[in-house]
C-alpha cells in the first residue's frame, strides 16, 4: 500500500495528486459558501444601510463568476504538484484571460453605477439632456475599457501591440472620414452638454428658426415652432450659428414709437414725456429708461420710449404693452392730444386769390 501511495505519475507521486484534489475540493467549496451564503447576507445586509459604497463592493462581488473561482482553486491545487511547462503556459493563458475580463466587468460595473446616479439625479431635477449624455459618455467609456482589455490580452500572449495600435489608428482615421458629419454632430451634442447654451424647455432663435427646445438628441435636437410644428436641426447647425436664448433673460428691454399731431400745441409736447414716465411707472414688473421727442417726422412729432420689463416671459411683454397703449390713450384723450395717422395738408388758390385748407387720409379729401 505504501508503494502505492509513492507511485510516481507525471513527477507527481499519488499522494501528492491526493492532497492537491482535497485543496481543490475545500478552496471550491469555501468559495461555494462565500458566493452562495456570505454574497447573499451581505447583499440582505447592505439594503438596510445608507450607505452607498457597501451596495458598490456587493455589486463588484456579484459580477465575479465560476471561472475566476476555478482559477483560484486550481492556484492552491497547483501547489502541492509540479506540473509541465506546456501546462502550466496554458493555466497562465487562462488566467490572463479571466483576471482581465472580471477586472473589466468590476470597472464596468462601477462605470454603470456611477452614471446612472448622476443620470438619475439629472432627470429628477428635470435635465433629461444631461441624462442622454451620460449614457453616450457611458457607452464610450465601456467601448474604450474593453479595447484595453483585449490590447492587454493580446500584450501577454506576445502579439506586437504596437502594430496593431497602428492599424486600429489607420482605421479610424478612414472611419473618421466616412463619418465626419455624424461625428460632428456627435461632438457638437458634446459642446452643448458642457457649454450649456440652452436646456430642454428654454426658447431659442437662430437664423429665421424659432421655438422651445424639445429633446437634445446625440445627432440633432428637437424644437417646437410657435406655429405647431417640430423642427429638427442637427447639433453642428447649432453650435455654428448665433443662437439667442430668451428663457435667460433677466429683463426684456422694449423700445416702440408713437407720434402726435402737428397741431399739439408745445406745452403738450413737453407734458408728454412726463405722462409716459408715470403710466410705466405705476405697472410694478416694468422700469423706464428713457422717453425723448426725437424725430420731426412727414406727418407728426415722434417720440422714442424704451422701457423694462422685469420678467423675461413674452406673454407677460405683451400685457405689459397692451396695458401701456390703454392707459396711453386714456391719458391722451383727456389731455386733448390726438395720435397722428397718415395725414397730407393740401392748399388750394381759388380764382379770387383765397387759399383753402384740405386734408387728405386714405387718399380722401376732407
Amino acid at each position: 500500500m505504501e508503494n502505492f501511495w509513492t507511485y510516481t505519475l507525471w513527477g507527481n507521486t499519488i499522494k501528492d495528486y491526493l492532497i492537491s484534489i482535497c485543496a481543490f475540493t475545500i478552496t471550491a467549496l469555501i468559495l461555494w459558501l462565500f458566493k452562495n451564503v456570505v454574497l447573499k447576507r451581505l447583499k440582505k445586509v447592505t439594503k438596510r444601510t445608507k450607505s452607498k459604497i457597501d451596495d458598490i463592493l456587493v455589486s463588484c462581488l456579484t459580477v465575479i463568476k465560476w471561472p475566476l473561482y476555478l482559477v483560484i482553486a486550481l492556484w492552491v491545487a497547483f501547489k502541492f504538484i509540479v506540473i509541465s511547462d506546456k501546462l502550466n503556459q496554458i493555466y497562465n493563458y487562462f488566467v490572463i484571460i479571466v483576471i482581465v475580463y472580471y477586472a473589466t466587468r468590476i470597472i464596468q460595473e462601477l462605470i454603470n453605477y456611477f452614471t446612472t446616479d448622476i443620470s438619475n439625479k439629472r432627470k429628477e431635477e428635470g435635465r433629461a439632456t444631461d441624462a442622454g449624455i451620460i449614457k453616450l459618455i457611458n457607452n464610450i467609456l465601456k467601448v474604450i475599457l474593453w479595447v484595453v482589455a483585449i490590447l492587454i490580452v493580446l500584450e501577454n500572449f506576445g502579439f506586437n501591440i504596437k502594430t496593431i495600435l497602428a492599424g486600429i489608428g489607420i482605421g479610424g482615421i478612414a472611419i473618421a472620414f466616412a463619418l465626419q458629419a455624424i461625428l460632428g454632430d456627435i461632438l457638437a451634442c458634446f459642446s452643448i452638454y458642457f457649454d450649456r447654451p440652452f436646456d430642454i424647455g428654454d426658447y431659442i432663435t437662430f437664423n429665421d428658426i424659432s421655438g422651445n427646445v424639445k429633446k437634445i438628441g446625440i445627432k440633432s435636437t428637437k424644437i417646437d415652432s410657435l406655429w405647431g410644428e417640430e423642427i429638427i436641426v442637427s447639433n453642428k447647425d447649432l453650435s455654428n450659428n448665433i443662437v439667442k436664448n430668451y428663457k435667460r433673460m433677466q429683463k426684456r428691454r422694449i423700445e416702440f414709437f408713437f407720434g402726435v399731431l402737428y397741431e399739439t400745441p408745445i406745452e403738450k409736447l413737453k407734458m408728454i414725456p412726463d405722462i409716459v414716465r408715470e403710466v410705466i411707472g405705476e405697472i410694478e414688473i416694468c422700469q423706464v429708461d428713457r422717453v425723448h421727442f426725437y424725430k420731426i417726422g412727414d406727418y407728426s412729432f415722434n417720440f422714442d420710449v424704451v422701457y423694462y420689463v422685469l420678467d423675461p416671459d413674452y406673454s407677460k411683454y405683451m400685457e405689459v404693452q397692451q396695458q401701456i397703449n390703454f392707459a396711453l390713450k386714456e391719458r391722451f384723450e383727456k389731455e386733448n392730444i390726438v395720435f397722428a395717422y397718415p395725414t397730407q395738408t393740401v392748399y388750394l388758390n381759388n380764382n379770387n386769390n383765397e387759399v383753402t385748407k384740405s386734408y387728405v387720409i386714405n387718399n380722401k379729401v376732407l
